[in-house]
């Protein structure tokens, strides 16, 4: 009776090996789920961004506002008899001190 309970234990254990450990198993499942959860998340951001720039080249295409605000800012043009003005802000001079080495000198 012993041997056929050590029997049944071993094809047991058999069985379940696959089940928990080989190809197909729930471990390797699990890890594929989490897998395509972590894709969606990233295909979701690469939806959004390539919907901006769809919306971006159908707006360079239809209209001439982008197409001339990217001149202005990328390439610095201006339109005929526009007045361009650059304003430079100062900075605050800073007071220099001299080294210590300096200090000791007469």
């Amino acid at each position: 009776m012993k041997a056929l309970t050590l029997i049944f234990v071993i094809l047991i254990a058999l069985l379940q090996y696959p089940l928990w450990l080989g190809k197909g198993s729930w471990l390797r499942v699990w890890e594929l789920n989490r897998q395509v959860h972590e894709q969606q998340e990233k295909n979701t951001t690469l939806k959004a961004r390539n919907a901006m720039l769809d919306a971006e080249v159908r707006d360079l295409k239809s209209g001439k506002a982008a197409i001339e605000e990217r001149a202005r800012s990328e390439l610095g043009m201006i339109k005929q008899d526009e007045v361009f003005f650059q304003v430079i802000e100062s900075q605050p001079q800073q007071q220099v001190q001299p080294s210590p080495q300096q200090q000791s000198k007469p």
